[in-house]
């Protein structure tokens, strides 16, 4: 990509406009490079190369070493941005960004360790807490196989996911692991984000010392150095939003695909355009994908106001974000898939995007993160919860 697409590089802290505006010239290349990720089963080297070029990897780091300390909602709006061009490719955007965040959480020490020899260092990671540490003199031998790990093709570090039992106490943390210490099981064959390269990496025993050992209460922003509000972003609830963002962006860039296919479609000498019920079936499919972004983002921005404030983000907010994002996600299989139903059998052929634009929405909204039961279970449950407590106190 000609790096002058995107705008000037290291122009100081970049704005939410000049970083959705390079987001959205990225569009159009990362469509065009869509099939290529499918078949290589993981993001073109291409595209992680216009991700550092553009800086937009960059948009969390802490100004300290580069970074622009932009919002979430800003971070999540690129990754839908970049999602209407690719699913898989956005996805792997949104983790290496989000892990670049993880690491502002780990000790000063770490932090210098990466990004002093490496300012444009990607990492990969494994949240399932599958992994062990054996506890030695100055840090912990680290063992583990590790699943789902989107970008591994091209990550420097890993930060898997695990415990370590220290007494009796076991204890969740996260691990900052190099490459070299890592084996990458090749067992990526899937139906959708084919492009991800989420592949198993399993490590034997590595030597993982102190500094580069994060506790999972650490990491929920807490105990960060740094003041900027992004650093104290709540885990687990709202932040859900940057994989719904990926099931968003999807629909958005399905339905605009959809539209450039259709208008000029004709069926055994119908022109399909013409048809009452496909022109109901866009407006429903627009508004509901619409809809979905709305409800995405409303929490996103409302959390990021408390956090510029100084303020606390109080816990309805949080589950509110993840029912939202849950949500948004479930909208946007329903208007994607009612979308392709209506296209005919032409959209079935493997050469035709919105067959793999279908499939990496699906892949998207299939994420444990956003499972629509357990959010709206959540939510309700807290809220019920609190009324009652506010009635006794009464």
């Amino acid at each position: 990509m000609n790096v002058e697409a995107v705008g000037g590089l290291k122009s100081g802290k970049l704005t939410r406009e000049e970083v959705l505006r390079r987001a959205e010239a990225l569009i159009p290349v990362l469509r065009e490079r869509s099939a290529e990720a499918e078949k290589l089963r993981r993001c073109p080297d291409a595209t992680v190369a216009d991700y550092i070029s553009s800086e937009l990897l960059r948009i969390l780091m802490p100004a300290r070493f580069g970074g622009f300390e932009l919002g979430y909602d800003v971070y999540c709006e690129t990754v839908k941005t970049l999602a209407r061009g690719c699913g898989s490719q956005a996805w792997v955007y949104m983790v290496m960004t989000d892990n670049a965040l993880k690491l502002a959480s780990f000790t000063p020490q770490a932090q210098e360790e990466v990004w002093t020899e490496n300012p444009n260092a990607k990492f990969s990671n494994c949240v399932a807490p599958v992994g062990k540490g054996e506890v030695v003199d100055g840090g912990v031998q680290w063992t583990g196989r590790h699943p789902f790990s989107s970008g591994v093709d091209h990550a420097d570090w890993v930060m898997p996911t695990g415990y370590v039992q220290r007494g009796d106490k076991k204890q969740t943390v996260s691990v900052l692991i190099p490459k070299k210490d890592i084996t990458i099981i090749d067992d990526w064959h899937v139906v959708g984000l084919a492009g991800t390269g989420s592949k198993t990496f399993e490590i034997k025993g590595a030597f993982v010392p102190d500094h580069r050992i994060l506790s999972k209460e650490d990491d929920e922003g807490s105990s960060s150095p740094y003041q900027a509000p992004i650093f104290h972003l709540p885990r687990g609830g709202v932040s859900s939003a940057s994989y719904a963002a990926v099931a968003v962006g999807v629909a958005e860039g399905f339905i605009e695909e959809y539209i450039k296919y259709t208008g000029p479609r004709k069926s055994r000498s119908t022109v399909v355009a013409e048809e009452m019920g496909t022109q109901m079936g866009v407006g429903i499919a627009a508004s509901e994908i619409e809809a979905a972004g709305v409800m995405l983002m409303g929490p996103l921005y409302e959390t990021m106001q408390l956090l510029e404030r100084g303020g606390p983000v109080p816990k309805t907010l949080n589950l509110r974000g993840k029912r939202n994002a849950s949500y948004a996600a479930q909208l946007s299989i329903n208007a994607v898939q009612k979308l392709f139903n209506a296209a005919g059998g032409r959209a079935l052929y493997l050469d035709n995007v919105m067959q793999r634009m279908l499939r990496d929405c699906l892949a998207a909204a299939a994420h444990h993160s956003l499972g629509w039961d357990s959010a709206a279970a959540s939510y309700g449950r807290h809220v019920l919860k609190a009324a009652a407590e506010n009635t006794e106190n009464k």
